[in-house]
């Protein structure tokens, strides 16, 4: 058994752990790079990309099925080949790990370890059968896996999460989406579109990440309008007969639906991927989902030279907010016991259906009442959404009324990715309502329709006084 002295040591090549690596090895202190599973981030595999690369077909079908209001034709019928559509989705999925892949293997060979990791006690890894590190910090940066519930254990296959779609080689005909989170709207509006029959099938009310219900009920009727919606939904019975999937719920209103499909594709979460760590040798504080418990701004386990980054702690399981924890993670990890907290920044968080759905800032669950005043727009009449016919959503801008600060905003509707960046920025500035609209606004633009919501906003401000 060989046995490796190191400073650091980073179980996890995803996204957050190459940032730790980095910025360990930026520090000056020896650091070894841990990795069981295949190179490429979730991002890359089976996530950000793939998913956006489906949503474009997704869109181009919509697009060609909605060209007559604007008096250009389309004669015959729009044909979704599943299999070209795939082809392209594995095809440009592919390059995407490859540029990752090909990052990691220019890493040095002598910092790259492959296996998978396991405490043999607070400082000590046994990787592989054959190597053991001791180390002085840790950085957990394992990520995390999608959960399938019992009841759809036992579909086989025919259950299926997210990382699956990715590796069809062509779509279903008929396809129960169970969760409307981010991913269970994003996969089942993106799959509709491509003519597969798509019910989704929330049960707790929830429509992706939204918490205003104005807005979140706005957003359930778009998307009622397009494809079988039940934001509240009680699966009773999941069953399986050769291809065929059998499954009874009951719907808000008590109606009893039996109906068959050929995949349940299941977005009801993630955990975090610490079952192979064998975090039972340690001394580390566990909580309830068997993670190490930490502190959320320096990411340190309790007073151990362990650091928990991105997915794996389950704080924010986005790209930049990984790759921003990694690379907290991996200097306090070189500087142990110096730690720096965390400065995070503004948060983001964007839905991309069409219209789209983000959220910057606080949200309207957890803004104290009586705090706020609240800005609105509509996009139905906006200018330039309804020339493109894009003439759907709802905006909430909210504004401190002491300070008259943007404290953030939930909406669906046009261009909202854009939109989030700028208010974002904004967010992240201090920016005052007012300073706000001191910015330029071109005509005719989406975002006139932000400049409407904040000027309400001040209004209201006003009445307030």
């Amino acid at each position: 058994m060989k046995t490796i002295n190191i400073d650091v040591a980073v179980i996890g090549a995803g996204s957050a752990g190459l940032s730790a690596y980095r910025a360990a090895k930026a520090a000056g202190a020896s650091t070894v790079l841990i990795e069981g599973g295949p190179y490429g981030t979730t991002c890359a595999r089976v996530g950000c990309m793939p998913s956006k690369l489906l949503i474009a077909a997704a869109e181009a079908a919509h697009a060609a099925a909605r060209t007559a209001p604007f008096g250009v034709h389309v004669d015959g019928t729009i044909r979704v080949d599943g299999r070209e559509v795939m082809r392209r989705v594995k095809s440009e999925r592919d390059r995407f790990v490859g540029f990752v892949v090909d990052s990691v293997e220019a890493l040095p060979a002598e910092d790259r370890l492959i296996g998978y990791a396991k405490f043999i006690d607070d400082n000590l890894l046994q990787v592989g059968e054959h190597i053991r590190v001791r180390a002085r910090s840790v950085v957990i940066a394992t990520g995390s896996s999608p959960y399938v519930p019992p009841l759809y254990r036992t579909l086989g296959e025919r259950a299926i999460v997210n990382d699956d779609v990715f590796d069809w080689d062509d779509l279903p005909r008929k396809v129960a989406v169970i969760g409307a989170g981010v991913i269970g709207l994003e996969l089942g509006q993106a799959l509709a579109r491509l003519h597969v029959d798509v019910t989704v099938l929330g049960a707790r009310g929830r429509v992706g990440p939204l918490s205003d219900p104005a807005i979140r009920d706005y957003a359930q009727q778009v998307f009622s309008d397009e494809l079988r919606f039940e934001a509240r939904a009680e699966v009773e019975a999941a069953t399986r007969e050769g291809d065929v999937v059998h499954l009874r719920y009951r719907t808000s209103d008590g109606t009893l639906v039996d109906d068959t499909f050929d995949y349940v594709l299941v977005t009801a979460g993630r955990r975090a991927n610490v079952d192979r760590l064998a975090l039972g040798n340690t001394t580390f504080a566990l909580d309830a989902n068997g993670v190490p418990a930490y502190d959320p701004l320096t990411l340190q386990a309790g007073t151990h030279p362990v650091f928990i980054a991105g997915d794996a702690n389950g704080v924010l399981p986005l790209l930049h907010e990984a790759a921003d924890e990694g690379r907290a993670a991996g200097n306090n990890a070189a500087h142990y016991p110096f730690v720096t907290p965390l400065v995070r920044r503004a948060p983001i968080s964007v839905l991309f259906s069409d219209p789209g759905i983000a959220m910057v800032g606080t949200r309207h669950a957890d803004l104290a009442p009586g705090s706020f005043v609240t800005g609105d727009v509509s996009f139905e009449d906006q200018g330039r959404s309804r020339v493109m016919l894009r003439n759907r959503g709802l905006m909430h801008v909210y504004v401190d009324r002491m300070t008259r600060r943007f404290a953030g905003a939930e909406w669906i509707g046009p261009d909202a990715e854009h939109i989030a960046h700028l208010l974002a920025w904004a967010l992240q500035m201090n920016l005052t309502v007012d300073a706000m609209l001191e910015m330029p606004f071109y005509h005719p633009v989406v975002e006139e329709g932000l400049r409407t919501a904040l000027r309400n906003a001040v209004a209201r401000l006003k009445d307030a006084q």
